[in-house]
């Protein structure tokens, strides 16, 4: 029985990454996420019921396009696959099954994919084009507040903690608006500030503390593995050139989920 509802779950998580790389490819172009047609990015085809099948599709057309046989990038496999591997892990950590569904677990699972789908999609976006969208910040502050809400009303947990995010995401919000206003864009640190203060809010401090060290320790790696590679091709860049080409949000995002599901493991994850 508990295999046919991990089964669902997967689904239901390979729909999710779906749509996660819908929005990835999207936001950025400010086009519609909910309302368009799903269409080929190479033709604009309009894509029919058998090609919006999670994983399914891609296999049975071979990963190209079923009208103008463009290959289709091996991205939407692996998010689709991740996805719906990571919905049945998290499920199977905060013990769901068919025998003892609540609707508290229910409530809590529901807010915990509504936080995956902000930190996905918001390191997506970063490892494509370098960016730190206000509009998916602004998403998961709006999470992170109705989860501190419902902690409140349901677990009684002291509000205090609460307030102060909240009006520490009041001062970032302001201070990005400000720049914005000033210098006509908005800054690449303050969206991965708002993203560390998101983090905090939902997953606790000690799991974003641990997730930054992570990261911190994986941009390090990279630094080192790049400088090694540009050596060997006689191409000197600058500790600065490099950082400057690093997706910080998208570390920091993969790093949070990676901690997040230790601490599930460990029994510590504590809010």
């Amino acid at each position: 029985m508990e295999a046919y509802f991990y089964i669902i779950v997967f689904i239901i998580g390979s729909l999710f990454g779906s749509f996660y790389t819908l929005a990835v490819y999207r936001i950025p172009k400010r086009q519609d996420i909910t309302h368009t047609h799903s269409y080929c990015p190479n033709c604009n085809h309009k894509l029919g019921f058998l090609d919006l099948f999670p994983i399914f599709s891609y296999i049975f057309l071979g990963g190209k396009c079923r009208y103008c046989k463009e290959k289709i990038r091996p991205r939407y496999l692996i998010i689709e696959t991740l996805s719906g591997i990571l919905f049945v892990v998290i499920a199977y950590l905060m013990r769901l099954s068919f025998e003892n569904l609540s609707l508290m677990k229910c409530i809590e699972y529901f807010f915990v994919a509504l936080y995956l789908t902000y930190i996905i999609i918001i390191c997506g976006i970063d490892k494509e084009n370098r960016k730190m969208d206000k509009y998916v910040n602004i998403y998961g502050v709006m999470v992170s507040i109705m989860y501190m809400v419902y902690l409140y009303i349901v677990e009684e947990i002291s509000i205090y903690r609460y307030v102060i995010y909240m009006i520490i995401y009041i001062l970032i919000l302001l201070f990005d608006t400000i720049t914005l206003k000033k210098f006509a864009k908005s800054t690449y640190m303050t969206g991965i500030l708002l993203m560390v203060v998101t983090m905090a809010g939902f997953t606790g401090e000690f799991v974003t503390a641990s997730s930054i060290i992570l990261t911190l320790l994986s941009m390090a790696i990279y630094i080192l593995l790049y400088k090694l590679k540009n050596r060997l091709n006689k191409n000197m860049k600058t500790d600065r050139q490099i950082s400057g080409e690093i997706s910080i949000g998208f570390y920091l995002g993969v790093s949070n989920i990676i901690i997040f599901i230790i601490a599930l493991i460990s029994n510590n994850y504590l809010i």
